[in-house]
């Protein structure tokens, strides 16, 4: 029947896109629909940094290496600009390196690769650390990165290529209901689809169809700042590279043993104040991304986190990069929000209005790195 399928998606950020890509695998007729010509939320602004070894042990963790699994995959077909490139994390002190011994010896013993290295190894990885800040690094080499404003543009592109997917982006949902006939879906010119299942994948904008789940949520919205510099072709800044003050903010470092001693130390109260965790990583053109900010508001607050990207916090977050890398030019090229939603008492918020309608959204600032495996898993829980 036309306009019938087995699963309809509302929202093709990296959270429905995976979720079509397992329906997909299995032979289902999916439809894939998208308000907006591109996806421009939260799955295209970030870093484009999928770092397996940020997560904390347990469902997550797993989710993440079977995502990074995933994309390795999809790569091997299709260009979708992943690349193995590696992680670093930097320690710029005696404390965040005995963190990151302590997270190598718990990586060792489940089976994670990683190296410890020196501050002179890490130095010959990235000519542009400061000596003055590094005194060692972790190195995750089979961890990859992509270009976030590419990757998910062919990975469409690729489920339309490999699985002929009924893509329809342009196409805002303004109803999705339940009924006899199974789960209805009405997009904004009153075209009408049917499935037996659907998923509302849309972040933030899944309130405007499901308003009082939203009100009665503990969703929060979170607000970052992120820069990038003019292209520099003569630096070399492989991979991921993270910073002492990433381990106070991931997950996958509060299981280890000085954790709560490093949590203690002093740290710059704007940074503190602000979420400020420095992060580099170069793209494909030559140019450094740098970051980034964290600011927070109840969903129904949301507009307090408004458009305006502060200077005063860009200028905060270069002036601790400056003390991490030595570059030969920090003009920056463009600056930019983004914004994506988290449940403050679970690891994505989900919810399911009626048996074949299902909310899921509120995954964090780990979409890129884990949504694959968790949509993995969700598809085979969903549909057997």
């Amino acid at each position: 029947m036309e306009n019938s399928y087995d699963l309809i998606v509302v929202g093709a950020g990296a959270l429905g896109a995976f979720h079509t890509y397992f329906a997909l695998e299995r032979g289902l007729k999916v439809l894939l629909l998208e308000k907006d010509a591109r996806p421009m939320e939260a799955t295209v602004r970030n870093f484009g940094q999928i770092i397996t070894s940020g997560m904390a042990e347990g469902a997550w963790f797993d989710y993440a290496r079977a995502s990074l699994a995933t994309y390795q995959k999809i790569q091997a077909e299709y260009d979708i600009s992943i690349r193995q490139n590696g992680s670093l994390y930097l320690a710029s002190t005696p404390l965040e390196m005995q963190v990151l011994e302590e997270k190598h010896a718990r990586y060792q013993a489940i089976g994670y690769a990683s190296r410890v290295l020196t501050a002179a190894q890490c130095r010959q990885r990235l000519p542009a650390v400061q000596a003055s800040y590094c005194v060692g690094g972790l190195l995750f080499e089979q961890e990859v990165t992509a270009e976030p404003d590419q990757m998910i543009h062919r990975l469409l592109a690729y489920l339309g290529a490999r699985y002929r997917l009924d893509y329809r982006p342009a196409t805002p949902v303004r109803e999705v209901t339940a009924g006899d006939a199974g789960a209805t879906v009405i997009d904004a010119r009153g075209q009408r689809y049917t499935a037996a299942q659907v998923l509302v994948c849309s972040g933030r904008d899944v309130q405007l169809l499901f308003p009082d789940v939203f009100a009665q949520s503990d969703l929060e919205l979170v607000k970052l700042q992120m820069l990038a510099t003019y292209p520099l072709p003569q630096v070399r800044l492989p991979g991921s590279v993270l910073t002492g003050l990433s381990l106070r903010r991931y997950a996958a470092f509060k299981a280890c043993p000085s954790f709560a001693q490093l949590q203690a130390e002093a740290m710059d109260p704007d940074l503190r104040a602000w979420g400020i965790h420095i992060l580099f990583k170069q793209a494909v053109d030559g140019s450094i991304i740098i970051g980034d900010t964290h600011e927070y508001a109840d969903l129904p607050q949301a507009a307090d986190l408004d458009f305006n990207n502060a200077d005063s916090l860009n200028q905060l977050m270069l002036a601790a990069a400056r003390r991490i890398v030595d570059l030969p030019d920090w003009r920056i090229q463009r600056a930019w929000n983004g914004y994506y939603t988290q449940s403050k008492s679970a690891e994505v918020f989900q919810h399911s209005p009626d048996p074949r309608i299902h909310l899921v959204t509120g995954i964090g600032g780990k979409g890129m790195t884990s949504a694959g495996g968790f949509a993995q898993h969700h598809v085979a829980q969903l549909l057997g």
